[in-house]
């Protein structure tokens, strides 16, 4: 590769947008992988909140999707600490669940979350929530 190939490659990888995917389920994390890669972004995957809360600190994304029922740690108590850690607080979440409870939906914002996302989820919805959160440093 030529050095100007190489600045460039480190260009596109210093603007890309990180994005943290934290659902129990390895289909969910898998098929939300490939698709946001599809869609050139950086993908981060964590299995439960302890694993994202590390996760969080180490890639600093700069979108999360975090998936609510959850062992160990749920959605809402994981989105709630990276809410109040006021270097993440600006940070969109957007809580996924297989449930499109007007109870859920409500408890995510309450907590913090910007966006509710349906499982299963398209490629296309996916995507379009990222669009429309994303934030970049």
């Amino acid at each position: 590769m030529t050095q100007e190939g190489q600045e460039r490659g480190e260009a596109a990888a210093v603007e890309a947008i990180r994005v943290l995917v934290i659902d129990d389920s390895n289909t969910i994390r898998r098929s939300a992988e490939i698709f946001l890669k599809q869609g050139g972004y950086v993908v981060v995957l964590a299995e439960d909140g302890f694993d994202a809360l590390a996760k969080v600190n180490d890639h600093q994304p700069h979108l999360i999707f975090c998936d609510i029922l959850m062992p160990r740690l749920d959605g809402y108590q994981t989105c709630a600490i990276i809410k109040r850690n006021p270097k993440f607080s600006g940070v969109p979440v957007i809580m996924l669940s297989s449930k499109d409870g007007l109870f859920d939906k409500a408890r995510g914002r309450m907590v913090g979350s910007e966006d509710y996302l349906t499982k299963p989820f398209t490629k296309d919805q996916l995507l379009r929530a990222v669009e429309q959160h994303r934030r970049v440093a």
